[in-house]
């Protein structure tokens, strides 16, 4: 929601000082231009990227467009699940959770959160790491380096769209250079015309760099940095996970535990240790 109304102030904003400046707004819509700059911009795209990152940049962009989901809520719900799986654990032992963990759709614990429930990936991440923590043949100090290595691996993956934005939106302002210059080029052919005709062409010609750049500053680059953002809050999420499983590993109690996870989240998403408390009572 917050990109569309970004790109409304913008576009509001340096149109509109446009036309208090006593320009013609039309005189700035020149499809061709835009043709050129957007065209050679997607197809240098696509050649300087695999699939995959292709993939990961258009599932960003549906994401900026929704918003990050790593919100408060989603918070609550990944605490209090780890709070029931690790409570179960410490009263009947490791092993009566893992018909949980190998089947967390049919599981009635995982079944009260919805919101993780649907996001294979965090599913992925929880039960692969209560398998091993099911074995029992690694120690906390081994399984948070594995844990590291992991991370480390998703938090490369998810910057891919991010940086492959990045170079598209620093290529703009050259292939608006690149329109401008095939503009300069039809004004060359047209000096024989009329001064208005001229004219025409050099604006239009212009009007080729000015796309360039304010498709680069005013769209594409705060796009990618929507997306490291997302990256950001992720990786978050990731290691809050992470440290609530290995308090647990080094001994400490279910609710100290996901203490431990509530201490990592950002203070913008993190509730307080009452809300927390209450949230786990009353799901647990």
């Amino acid at each position: 929601m917050f990109i569309i109304i970004g790109i409304i102030i913008v576009l509001g904003s340096v149109g509109g000082g446009f036309v208090l400046s006593h320009g013609q707004l039309g005189s700035l819509w020149q499809p061709y231009e835009l043709l050129v700059i957007g065209g050679a911009a997607l197809g240098a795209f696509v050649v300087a990227h695999p699939t995959k990152v292709l993939k990961s940049v258009i599932a960003n962009f549906v994401l900026i467009l929704k918003g990050s989901k790593y919100q408060k809520a989603l918070y609550l719900e990944l605490l209090s699940l780890l709070f029931g799986i690790l409570t179960k654990a410490r009263k009947e032992g490791m092993m009566a959770i893992e018909a949980d963990i190998d089947d967390p759709a049919a599981s009635e614990l995982f079944s009260k959160y919805p919101k993780v429930l649907a996001d294979h990936h965090i599913l992925d991440f929880i039960c692969d790491y209560l398998r091993m923590m099911v074995g029992g043949n690694m120690n906390a100090f081994e399984l948070e380096n594995l844990m590291d290595v992991e991370l480390e691996t998703h938090h490369e993956e998810s910057k891919l769209a991010a940086d492959a934005v990045t170079k598209a939106s620093d290529s703009l302002p050259g292939f608006g250079i690149v329109a401008a210059v095939l503009g300069i080029v039809i004004t060359m052919g047209a000096l024989t015309e009329p001064p208005e005709v001229i004219g025409h062409h050099v604006a239009a010609a212009l009007v080729g760099t000015f796309l360039g750049i304010l498709m680069a500053y005013g769209f594409v680059g705060p796009m990618a940095v929507a997306m490291e953002h997302i990256a950001r809050e992720e990786a978050k999420f990731y290691t809050c996970i992470k440290v609530t499983l290995l308090a647990s590993v080094n001994g400490y109690n279910p609710q100290v535990a996901v203490e431990f996870g509530r201490k990592v989240m950002y203070s913008s998403e993190r509730p307080s240790f009452t809300e927390l408390e209450e949230h786990v009572k009353n799901n647990g």
